[in-house]
């Protein structure tokens, strides 16, 4: 199917609200004249391709000067014009939502990887909406399809996602420590997490989900410089970036239909206060 009449069936056949299909098309149809006038094939491209896209189009004008190559400009962008990171992360949205729909017909063998594309920035700024009951399990359900073909570290964007369901909030999973971390009888994990002045915090005990997911994470947890003692570890060894669960968040919801069209946007903080319980005392 050719790549336009791909984007046509896709938004006349589906079920996404007239709004957002009008917005998936303007920034779709960018997308693949962009395409068009570079020589790329749409089915072929990759995240290359369409950073390129995002910084010819839309990006140049507000980075001063810098490429759009990496997690610095992204977090310039999101410093120096948070509302263009936000529609920029929108727009990433939408190209992974069309990818999804080609992946279903299989004109494309799978969903290409954007997550190092994503600002990860919360275009709303009021309090943070918690998911429906049909929205929690979409996402329970993305999160169980989340595999290596989408990231090598997979088994640690799970576990991300199953404490933030937990109630844990972004900040407070950046900074768990493995040495808080108790194994309890039951196969279940106790842990606390350290607050925002590095006091050792209040204690949480896992369900179910989350203690598996940690168990499976932990043999492959990448091995951490010296003095660092954070659970969830990012490339060189070292923590995560404190924007990497919202990111992480987005890009899970993308591969959702009644995700990626919610307003307002999936966000970590979202999923945390969704999850939001009554995790035990101070003590």
């Amino acid at each position: 199917m050719d790549p336009r009449a791909l984007l046509d069936h896709w938004l006349t056949s589906g079920t996404l609200r007239p709004s957002t299909a009008a917005r998936y098309r303007g920034d779709v149809t960018s997308w693949l004249t962009w395409c068009e006038e570079n020589g790329v094939h749409p089915y072929h491209a990759d995240i290359r391709h369409v950073a390129a896209w995002c910084e010819d189009r839309y990006l140049r004008p507000h980075l001063d000067g810098r490429p759009f190559d990496g997690p610095d400009a992204l977090a310039y962008l999101v410093e120096t014009s948070p509302e263009v990171a936000g529609t920029h992360d929108g727009r990433i949205t939408a190209v992974t939502q069309y990818y999804v729909a080609a992946h279903d017909r299989r004109l494309v063998k799978g969903v290409p990887n954007l997550l190092d594309l994503r600002a990860g920035v919360d275009r709303d700024g009021a309090e943070p909406q918690k998911l429906t009951p049909e929205e929690r399990d979409a996402f329970l359900s993305a999160v169980g399809g989340w595999g290596p073909e989408q990231r090598r570290h997979y088994l640690r964007d799970r576990l991300i996602a199953y404490l933030l369901l937990e109630g844990l909030r972004p900040g407070e999973v950046v900074r768990l420590d493995m040495r808080h971390l108790y194994e309890l009888p039951d196969g279940t994990f106790e842990l606390r997490a350290p607050d925002d002045f590095e006091n050792v915090g209040k204690q949480h005990t896992l369900g179910i989900n989350a203690s598996e997911a940690l168990r499976e994470y932990l043999p492959a947890r990448i091995k951490p410089v010296d003095g660092v003692h954070a659970l969830i570890i990012g490339q060189g060894g070292r923590p995560i970036v404190s924007r990497y669960p919202n990111m992480l968040v987005q890009e899970i919801a993308s591969l959702r239909t009644v995700l990626a069209q919610r307003r307002p946007p999936v966000t970590a903080d979202a999923l945390a206060h969704t999850g939001k319980r009554d995790h035990g005392s101070d003590d």
